[in-house]
């Protein structure tokens, strides 16, 4: 028995062998094919300067769309909208005082939409986005009753399609101006 045990033993493990030889053989790519995953992977044409500097202007125009409604949120004394602009991780400067995270950043600015006039306004001048699409630097002077009195930079970063937000902000006074 011991006999008729070891030669059915042999005959299945050489009936399995042939199987996955021949799987093998009949599943494999020919000789000199690549196989079809191969021929699918092929990488990205690199763009043209045209369509380089077309993406540019168009988020540089979504960055500079975004910083006027911004500064809009200010002048309509919407306080909810303002904060919808800020990123998470928003740092902004004022002076000495850092204030980071979005929820710092909204309670220091919440007592500038207290009253029903804005105390000041800005609009952006100039605006730069990385060749990247992802970040962008926007600035531009601030008014105070219609007297140039600063000039603001904001980092916007792109968060989600078609939404820049706010993550750092610092304005400086002009030579001559009080803050």
């Amino acid at each position: 028995m011991t006999h008729a045990i070891r030669t059915v033993t042999a005959g299945i493990v050489a009936a399995v062998a042939a199987v996955c030889l021949l799987g093998g053989c009949a599943g494999g790519p020919k000789s000199g094919t690549p196989p079809a995953a191969a021929k699918a992977i092929q990488p990205a044409p690199a763009p043209t300067p045209e369509s380089a500097q077309a993406a540019t202007a168009a988020a540089t125009a979504e960055v500079v769309a975004a910083e006027r409604a911004f500064a809009n949120t200010m002048a309509t004394r919407d306080f909810k909208r303002f904060i919808t602009f800020l990123s998470p991780d928003a740092v902004f400067f004022s002076g000495n005082a850092v204030k980071h995270g979005a929820a710092e950043v909204a309670e220091q600015w919440a007592p500038y939409f207290d009253s029903p006039q804005a105390p000041f306004a800005w609009a952006p001048d100039h605006v730069e986005v990385l060749a990247s699409g992802t970040l962008a630097l926007s600035t531009g002077p601030v008014y105070q009753k219609g007297k140039l009195v600063g000039r603001f930079n904001s980092i916007w970063r792109l968060e989600a399609p078609n939404t820049w937000r706010i993550v750092f902000d610092k304005g400086e006074a002009v030579c001559g101006a009080s803050p």
